[in-house]
């Protein structure tokens, strides 16, 4: 999400240096003030924020030019200059860097640089561009064009090379041909952010398949008559991914082993935490490791993977036998699977003796209990997004009673497999009265006869 701008101090809409502002006390100043943070767009942002526009409109706003050259009353530019709509082009002048860092606002559009100038800290010996970078790196977001002497075409170009949009001759300027160029220039820079940005997209799209497919991997169920789905979904505050991670796989004995866990935190570093400790749960447990001797391989992992101390994860895990009848639990923090059996209410496996998350206690130990699951039945496992939403408009939260209540009716109602997950993730969205303010991950095995 962009980070938003903060509001700077309106300037009037022509302004010449310090002295010129300073002139007028008469109380037209601040009301030119005013006028021009009236014309500054405000959009509000996802969080619902006002805050300044930082794109610039240029259809519905006076285009705005701020010149930066050390004699601004001796420049050619003629004052009545038109954009494409025909309204008069705004002209603030600089006569160095400070007064242009003052005076550059998120109204203007356009930057009209004197490559002459001295940059701040440097001598004439040094890089002959130098003022121009310290401008690009003023004002990344603005349209810069570059100012030369005539017949210096190979510094203007140079300066092209280095981030200006165009380059002008000092000698060669009147009215239309500046106004032309400046209106080029916002374009132009508008085109460029806009290609900039979709490149950012395209490479954060191809991060988020790569976790994607190391968070939420395709389960090695072959040969097994179980059946399985899942469902994910990030919550609001998060493009794609979180930290939630599951996997099934079946070794070669018939067991097959399921587990679902939550990094704490969100963004790419517990994305990327989850993911290597999903791949080390599979490596382990096709190893031959299961219980608690696998756990605490994890939390060995996690110690030595985690960015700093404070980051655990909880995670559940089941391994069921080959005959299908019953299954080893171990719980590290996290909430127990709920289990349904026809002719039987739906409820929670137990979890007396869960043990704490990976990554808070050194040492620690997670119990295995044995659980009777029949001949036929149907095991969820999932993450506290599930349980953790609201309920109507108050404080109270869904919780894992209510989860239990929900999903025994929608199993009544005939639901089984993605209907039934894609089904439970919706209403638990529907009584929080909005998307969900953590990712909700959810699997479910399932055994028929």
């Amino acid at each position: 999400m962009p980070v938003p701008i903060p509001r700077q101090r309106a300037i009037p809409a022509v302004e010449s240096g310090q002295a010129q502002a300073e002139s007028r006390c008469d109380g037209t100043a601040e009301q030119s003030a005013k006028d021009a943070s009236a014309a500054t767009p405000r959009t509000p942002d996802t969080a619902g924020n006002i805050t300044d526009k930082v794109e610039n409109n240029t259809a519905h706003t006076n285009l705005t030019l701020l010149l930066i050259e050390d004699d601004p009353a001796g420049s050619p530019i003629v004052p009545d200059m038109l954009d494409q709509a025909g309204k008069p082009i705004r002209v603030r002048t600089a006569r160095n860097l400070t007064e242009a860092g003052r005076l550059l606002t998120d109204d203007v559009h356009c930057i009209l640089l004197d490559l002459a100038l001295p940059a701040p800290g440097r001598s004439d010996s040094d890089d002959e561009l130098a003022v121009l970078k310290h401008v690009l790196e003023l004002a990344p977001r603005h349209a810069v064009l570059a100012l030369t002497a005539s017949g210096d075409a190979e510094r203007g170009a140079e300066a092209v090379r280095v981030g200006a949009q165009d380059y002008l001759f000092r000698d060669e300027l009147d009215g239309r041909l500046l106004s032309r160029a400046i209106r080029y220039a916002v374009e132009r820079k508008r085109s460029e952010s806009a290609e900039r940005r979709l490149a950012e997209g395209r490479l954060r799209a191809q991060e988020n398949r790569r976790l994607e497919r190391g968070l939420l991997p395709t389960p090695l169920l072959d040969g097994s008559p179980l059946r399985f789905a899942a469902r994910y979904r990030p919550g609001r505050s998060r493009a794609l991914l979180g930290g939630d991670f599951y996997d099934v796989v079946r070794t070669p004995d018939g067991t097959v082993h399921a587990m679902i866990g939550d990094v704490c935190g969100h963004g790419p570093d517990e994305a990327a935490l989850g993911v290597e400790l999903r791949i080390a749960w599979r490596a382990l447990t096709l190893a031959g490791l299961c219980g608690d001797q696998l756990l605490g391989t994890l939390q060995q992992v996690l110690e030595h993977e985690r960015a700093d101390d404070e980051i655990f994860a909880t995670l559940c895990t089941v391994d069921i036998a080959p005959d299908g009848r019953r299954a080893g639990l171990c719980l590290a923090g996290h909430p127990s699977p709920l289990l349904a059996r026809p002719g039987k209410p739906a409820r929670l496996l137990p979890y007396d003796n869960n043990g704490p998350a990976l990554g808070l206690l050194p040492g620690a130990r997670w119990p295995r209990m044995q659980v009777e699951l029949g001949a036929e039945w149907s095991l969820m496992l999932y993450t506290d997004g599930l349980i953790e939403g609201h309920v109507g408009e108050g404080r109270e939260r869904l919780g894992q009673e209510g989860m239990t209540e929900m999903v025994r009716r929608q199993i009544a109602e005939g639901l089984r497999g993605e209907e039934l997950l894609r089904a439970a993730v919706n209403e638990v969205r529907k009584l929080n009265g909005g998307e969900l303010t953590d990712d909700v991950a959810v699997l479910l095995l399932d055994r028929v006869p």
